[in-house]
This record gives C-alpha cells, sequence and structure tokens, in this order.
C-alpha cells in the first residue's frame, strides 16, 4: 500500500463475464485443508486458514489457547458469502432427471454461514462461544463489538476476530445487477466515481483482556459505535444520519474528543450515493480537520470482510506511522469536503477511527489506539 500498488485486475474469475475489476486472491485454489477438516473445505475457509497461517497469527492464537485456557477463548467472524461459491458449483452438477445436488455436496460445512466459525474454532482446539455475524458490510467489524462485550463481561479472556469473504458469481452478477459496479477500478469519493470493485480477502486479529500493565507498543480497541439506519434494503440514509450516530458512539465510547483521532479509515466504497453520505457524516463529525481516506480502491471492497481489512490496515498505520494513500482517486470530489489523502503520508499516528456501512443501513465505526 506504501507503494501505490493496488490488487485488483480484469475480471477473470470462474466463468463470470462482466466488465469489472476485482480483487482475486492468488493461490487460494492452491490451498489444501487438512484431511481432518474436508468437510469444510471451500473457496472461503481456504482462504480463511491462508489468512489465518500468515504473519505467525496462528502461533499467537495457540498461545492465547493456552495461556488463557480453550475454554476462555471465543470466535468472532464476520461474512456475508461463506461457502457460497461451493453452492454455485454443486448446481452445476444437479442430476439431470431429479434435479438433486451432488452427494458429496455438503451444505452445512461450506455454505452455511456459520461454517468458517466452526471451521476456525476446530481449528485452534477452541471451546469458548462462537458467534457468526452476517451483516452485509459492516460484519467483520461488528464482530470487535461482539467480543469486546464478551470480554468486559467476563465471560472469555481472548478472542480470535475477523472476517472473510470470498469471489462468487451471485455477488458479483447481484452487485452488476445493482448497476454499482465500476468498469475500471474503483475511484472512492473522486468526482468521476461511478461503482464499485469486488474483492475477496480474510484478515484476523487476537483480541485480549486488557493487560495490568500494558507495553509501549501495544495496540487497544478503544471503542464502538453501531447503529441502524433501518431506512432502505441498499441505500444509506441520504444525509448519513445512522453513520454519524456510529461515529459519535465510537468516539463517546472511546472517550475522545474529535480532534484526537489521528486518521479516518473511510468506508468510502466509490459509488456517488455512499460515499455522499458518508462526507456528510465525517464532515458532520471532524469537519474537514481529520485526514482521511478510503483503501478500497487498493484492495476493492471486500464486502463482509472489509470491516476486519480495514481494521487491520488501521492498526498497521498507527504502528508504522502512515496514512494510507486513497489510491486510484484523482479529483475528489469538492461537494465532500474532506481532508482526503491522495498520497501516502509518513505521520505519527496515535489513534485511528474505522468506518464500515453495510446494506440494510447497518453501520459500525471502531477507533483504535495506543495504551492512554
Amino acid at each position: 500500500m506504501a507503494l501505490g500498488r493496488i490488487g485488483l485486475a480484469p475480471c477473470r474469475f470462474e466463468t463470470v463475464s462482466l466488465d469489472t475489476f476485482i480483487g482475486e486472491v492468488a493461490g487460494v485454489d492452491d490451498v489444501v485443508l487438512p484431511e481432518r477438516w474436508s468437510a469444510f473445505d471451500c473457496r472461503n475457509n481456504r482462504l480463511a486458514l491462508l489468512g489465518v497461517e500468515q504473519d505467525g497469527f496462528s502461533d499467537a492464537v495457540r498461545a492465547a489457547v493456552g495461556r488463557f485456557g480453550a475454554r476462555r477463548v471465543g470466535v468472532f467472524i464476520g461474512t456475508s458469502t461463506s461457502g457460497m461459491l461451493e453452492t454455485e458449483l454443486a448446481y452445476r452438477r444437479r442430476d439431470p432427471d431429479s434435479g438433486a445436488l451432488p452427494a458429496d455436496f455438503n451444505y452445512g460445512g461450506t455454505h452455511n454461514c456459520f461454517s468458517a466459525g466452526a471451521f476456525l474454532r476446530d481449528y485452534f482446539g477452541i471451546e469458548g462461544p462462537a458467534v457468526v455475524v452476517s451483516s452485509a458490510c459492516s460484519s467483520s467489524a461488528k464482530v470487535f463489538g461482539n467480543a469486546a462485550r464478551m470480554i468486559d463481561a467476563g465471560l472469555i479472556d481472548a478472542a480470535l476476530v475477523g472476517g472473510v469473504d470470498s469471489l462468487c458469481l451471485t455477488t458479483l452478477y447481484g452487485f452488476n445487477s445493482l448497476e454499482l459496479l465500476s468498469s475500471r477500478p474503483c475511484r472512492p469519493f473522486d468526482a468521476g466515481r461511478d461503482g464499485i470493485s469486488i474483492g475477496e480477502a480474510a484478515a484476523f486479529a487476537l483480541l485480549e483482556k486488557r493487560p495490568d500493565r500494558p507495553r509501549p507498543d501495544d495496540l487497544f480497541l478503544l471503542g464502538v459505535g453501531e447503529t441502524s439506519d433501518a431506512y432502505h434494503m441498499s441505500a444509506p440514509h441520504p444525509e448519513g444520519t445512522g453513520a454519524r450516530a456510529a461515529i459519535a458512539l465510537a468516539l463517546a465510547g472511546s472517550g475522545l474528543a474529535p480532534e484526537r483521532i489521528g486518521y479516518v479509515n473511510l468506508h468510502g466504497t466509490g459509488t456517488r450515493a455512499n460515499d455522499a453520505a458518508e462526507a456528510l457524516a465525517v464532515n458532520a463529525v471532524f469537519g474537514d480537520a481529520a485526514p482521511c481516506s478510503s483503501t478500497k480502491g487498493s484492495t476493492g471492497h471486500t464486502l463482509g470482510a472489509a470491516g476486519a481489512v480495514e481494521a487491520a490496515i488501521s492498526l498497521l498505520a498507527i504502528r508504522h506511522g502512515f496514512v494510507p494513500a486513497g489510491l486510484n482517486t484523482v479529483a475528489v470530489d469538492s461537494a465532500m469536503g474532506l481532508n482526503y489523502v491522495l498520497a501516502h503520508r509518513s505521520m505519527p499516528l496515535d489513534t485511528v477511527l474505522s468506518n464500515s456501512f453495510g446494506f440494510g443501513g447497518s453501520n459500525c465505526s471502531l477507533v483504535f489506539g495506543r495504551s492512554a
């Protein structure tokens, strides 16, 4: 991201024939689930396995299980597609006479929304509560709140949190039917923005109860704000009222004034309506003071995984001291009134607010930061 590279390319996924760009993760089909977990084998769980085995994360989870005990660790995953592709592929192999799905199709282990949660819980030998949230594009942001509340209630001491969403035909053709796909890499908040680029991703974090003596490099979930517009099935409230309320709740939970936020990671999908509504919400709270950008120009919109992906980016931004560029955006829409960052900017950060807003008016804002 610091190098200005994007992960979007013309769509060549499966049999899809659409003039759009997507963010397809390389090597997912080469991942092999160990035989013990073969019942969970699907693109979504292969992507999840690829994610948890990055950067020593699986070792950290296993260490937490050993430290706190299997029953004191939970699993909280967000997804919207789950293993939907597996069902689409199974439909191609239906019995030509009866229409029956193939005998080797395992809905419960693959397409079922709980599949990723069940797989990861078993993979790590976790025995605590497991929750999978499917609230469209806010899914894997909301799980941070679910996990934090259970930790605060004393039910668990740590949680594997995150999200995974993989490409499938239903998602690509569905967004195309809504006329929301761009024929070029998405340009969030650009004056000429014309739609989204669908991506896929897996991103995870290990959330633990606050230590008695935080280390200088510890990073924290400081605030969570969740609201529901209930305004429209797919369009945001045009004045961004629910989004604004979510931001305000996250700030209140963190105990921070708006001017204490060093960077805002915008939801920023690249559609005209969504970006305009979010700009109104951000302006109402921060004015044009806080540097902000959408990172979807790099990753594409990873839907149910977007909240976790952008939480990871926010945490990395704090740890390494940078504000990520809003890639692909060239001419920021002047009507937005935002302090939109077009080029990678190195600067110290102590706090970041990350927005995730989904279909149906499901809004979630998270505040991350260093120890106070």
